[in-house]
């Protein structure tokens, strides 16, 4: 094996995590995309109505990639669904699991731009299975129109055990930009609070904490993928996000009792709620319906 140095670029968001996973890696910092939800406008107009910014945004990253292969000597750029991370002199490759993004009527548009900035890479890697009848992310990890596609099979940073009980009633992950993120928490706690089950809540922010722990409920700001991993194997049923990362932690911990709140407004999120529900009949609770969900 080759000894190479990998380098990751980081935000001041991710930097909290990947500090703590990987403390002894090289970090260079990257412009951040600052992506924020609307409380009522479906994401795709949000990002259609930021699309400006968000441009800016890819050109200033394109500058700072300049600087980083010039002064790290890059041979290979792996871009986790960064446009701008892309160098005509070294082999790029681009991640994810949208080649066919679903949003509404603005979808074809949607999948014009992305296609336009995927084609430039020279490889794309899809974490999900190239098997129709096993994929995770349905119609959003398939496309004809783009080449050189490869599919890695589904990514997780957790690691199944099977010497963990599962003693913790509900686990409950928090997760996503804002506001969502706290509109999430806020309606979680409370219906925590008039639990008597033992829950565990993981807020994914480390924004001050407005919830203390006491005997029945643990509230930590993040957790390292061993914690992680213990928790989501502890606990008899998990409520979170339809993210397609944390879909695909419970896929590696083969977690089948599961409560989906997908972001309003996330079409991708609502979308791979519902797929999850047809193929491994998960529930799916709305945002909005929240305040009648009940702990059992």
């Amino acid at each position: 094996m080759l000894d190479n140095e990998v380098i990751i670029g980081v935000t001041p968001l991710t930097s909290i995590i990947l500090n703590e996973e990987f403390p002894t890696l090289k970090k260079v910092s990257i412009e951040p995309y600052n992506i924020t939800y609307s409380s009522w406008l479906p994401l795709s107009f949000k990002l259609l109505m930021d699309s400006f910014r968000i441009s800016r945004v890819i050109r200033k990253e394109k500058i700072q990639l300049e600087a980083i292969v010039k002064e790290y000597r890059i041979n290979v750029v792996i871009s986790d669904n960064r446009f701008g991370l892309q160098h005509s002199s070294v082999e790029c490759v681009y991640m994810t699991h949208q080649l066919n993004i679903q949003a509404g009527w603005l979808s074809s548009m949607a999948n014009k731009i992305h296609h336009h900035y995927i084609k430039k890479f020279n490889q794309v890697w899809v974490p999900d299975f190239e098997e129709e009848t096993k994929s995770l992310s349905g119609l959003l990890s398939r496309s004809h129109n783009l080449k050189n596609v490869t599919y890695i099979n589904p990514l997780s940073r957790l690691i199944p055990s099977s010497t963990i009980v599962e003693d913790l009633d509900y686990l409950f992950l928090i997760s996503g930009p804002e506001p969502q993120r706290t509109i999430l928490e806020t309606v979680l706690f409370e219906i925590a609070s008039k639990s008597n089950k033992s829950i565990y809540i993981v807020r994914g922010s480390n924004k001050p904490q407005p919830f203390k722990s006491n005997d029945k409920i643990t509230v930590i700001n993040y957790a390292t993928s061993s914690q992680l991993s213990e928790l989501m194997q502890r606990a008899k049923t998990i409520v979170c996000r339809s993210g397609y990362s944390t879909l695909m932690d419970l896929n590696a911990l083969h977690k089948k009792n599961i409560v989906l709140v997908p972001t309003p407004g996330q079409q991708e999120q609502e979308y791979l709620a519902n797929y999850w529900k047809e193929k491994y009949h998960i529930k799916i609770i709305l945002q909005k319906n929240l305040k009648d969900f009940r702990l059992d």
